[in-house]
């Protein structure tokens, strides 16, 4: 069984990991944001592994730089405009 000394650890390693590093989430986190992390991540991965890079120049007939610069593009906004939040929705409709 878990003492309450271990859990308190547990829980205080995980908020240590969410402060350190951005993608991790928290409990405040909504969709839209969570999805952000991915595709960013995503891309920063296809960016820094060449391997991948050439795949998908090959895959859409573009040079392997053209196609990093479409990724670090996309990386801006790779989910679109974010959505207004609940509170600037009311203020916008009056």
């Amino acid at each position: 069984m878990s003492t309450l000394a271990e859990r308190f650890n547990i829980n205080s390693q995980i908020e240590h990991l969410q402060a350190k590093y951005v993608g991790t989430g928290h409990a405040d986190l909504t969709k839209f944001e969570w999805l952000l992390n991915i595709h960013r991540d995503s891309y920063a991965s296809y960016i820094g592994h060449h391997n991948m890079l050439a795949y998908f120049s090959v895959v859409q007939n573009e040079s392997i730089g053209r196609v990093r610069y479409e990724f670090l593009q996309k990386m801006l906004l790779p989910c679109g405009i974010p959505p207004a939040a609940e509170g600037e929705e009311a203020a916008t409709a009056e």
